[in-house]
């Protein structure tokens, strides 16, 4: 069964940051930048983002777009321990679009209960070392019925998906700001050792949204 498609949608400074050392990240991008994210969310059939994103930002990860989609992307989060707050914004309208929460359910059966009492489907998947096999996430997806999937962050979900060479394309908006190196990165360490391991990405369009640029890239 074919994976999802992927779209990696990054939001960063100059220097590929998405928060400073604080966690602060609202807003890098201007408003016209933001309005286009809210159109991609609503051309996919579900958002993903990690358990930190939720803890971090609590989005609703809905698509606010004028007219309303016909129908809301799913939500789904990846996470090794299920600890995502109850009280979520995204729990405060699951009516809207389902929640999935991909993790370990028998590591905290407590945090299960609690999650499934506010709406969330749990999905379980192995965990290894390096945490959710998002592989496995994946086609669990693709049996749900999503054929395509927007990743939103944070930076351990999109090394996942890189090393995984599951990002078919990236989306990326970048802000004429720069954080240094105690910000927070757009992704979380890479092991390759040789430039010619590293996946490769062409550009194919480049645009000027205000004061923003952005870049979509397609998987060479």
């Amino acid at each position: 069964m074919p994976r999802p498609r992927i779209t990696l949608k990054l939001a960063t400074s100059l220097d590929g940051r998405i928060a400073t050392a604080t966690g602060e990240s609202q807003w890098i991008t201007g408003e016209a930048a933001r309005a286009e994210v809210q159109k991609l969310r609503a051309a996919h059939d579900a958002v993903m983002v990690g358990a930190e994103t939720v803890r971090q930002d609590n989005p609703s990860l809905l698509a606010r777009t004028e007219p309303p989609p016909a129908k809301q992307p799913a939500r789904v989060i990846v996470t090794t321990r299920l600890d995502i707050p109850p009280d979520a914004k995204m729990f405060g309208d699951i009516a809207a679009a389902p929640v999935i929460v991909f993790g370990m359910p028998r590591v905290s059966p407590a945090r299960h209960a609690i999650l499934e009492a506010v709406g969330a489907r749990i999905e379980a998947v192995e965990t290894g070392a390096g945490g959710v096999d998002v592989a496995a996430v994946l086609e669990r997806l693709s049996a749900l019925g999503f054929g395509s999937v927007l990743a939103e962050g944070g930076g351990r979900l999109a090394a996942s998906l890189i090393e995984a060479g599951a990002v078919d394309r990236i989306e990326w908006f970048r802000a004429p700001l720069v954080l240094g190196g105690d910000g927070r990165p757009a992704l979380a360490d890479l092991s390759y050792d040789a430039l010619a391991n590293a996946p490769r990405f062409k550009r194919v369009a480049l645009r000027e949204l205000g004061p923003d640029l952005w870049e979509s890239y397609e998987r060479a």
